[in-house]
């Protein structure tokens, strides 16, 4: 019976692993925090990290220090695993990547080089996103640093439906933007209109 139930368990295990469309690759190249480009096989493919979200480049300081996080993560020539989750309008596989087992988008928003993209969380693990950007939030890394970080609307996470924490998070998000710039700027940047 033992010997039945392991098999089981293993059966459950490969359905589980092959649920979700893993490749292998190796890294090229970083482009900012949340896209790089691989090669699998022997076609280049561009990568938009799924479900999270890192400062544009020229958002100083953080767009480039999410960048220098990403290429920290993943050296160039680094062999990966990616967890395809779709393809974005412009081209790009829309994955989380696993190096070493290690989930490089949990890092990157654990550190507070990332935030939960709460508008794309679908097929990833909201619970574990919730709890690793809570953590660098509270612990006030990164991304988070602003002393705004301790008013009472980022309870809402816990507190309150899905819809609400992410209307709440997306005013953080300008928040930080003008924290790290001194002005409006920042809410410009982050929607593209700056």
């Amino acid at each position: 019976m033992l010997g039945s139930d392991m098999g089981k368990g293993f059966l459950v295990l490969l359905l589980a692993l092959w649920a979700v469309p893993s490749n292998a690759a190796e890294v090229l190249s970083i482009g900012d925090g949340d896209t790089l480009t691989v090669i699998e096989g022997n076609q280049r493919t561009k990568v938009r990290l799924a479900c999270i979200d890192a400062p544009e480049t020229s958002q100083s300081p953080y767009g480039k220090a999410a960048r220098q996080a990403l290429k920290s993560l993943l050296p160039v020539g680094s062999d990966v695993t990616l967890r395809s989750k779709a393809t974005d309008r412009y081209g790009r596989t829309v994955a989380e990547v696993i190096l070493n087992g290690s989930n490089i988008n949990h890092s990157l928003v654990k550190s507070g080089n990332a935030f939960v993209y709460w508008q794309y969380i679908k097929g990833c693990d909201r619970q574990t996103y919730s709890q690793l950007e809570t953590y660098a939030r509270r612990g006030g890394i990164g991304v988070w640093v602003c002393s705004w970080r301790n008013t009472p609307t980022l309870g809402i996470q816990e507190k309150q439906a899905d819809q609400q924490q992410e209307k709440a998070l997306s005013v953080q998000r300008d928040q930080i933007m003008e924290c790290s710039t001194g002005t409006a700027q920042g809410r410009a940047l982050l929607s593209g209109s700056g």
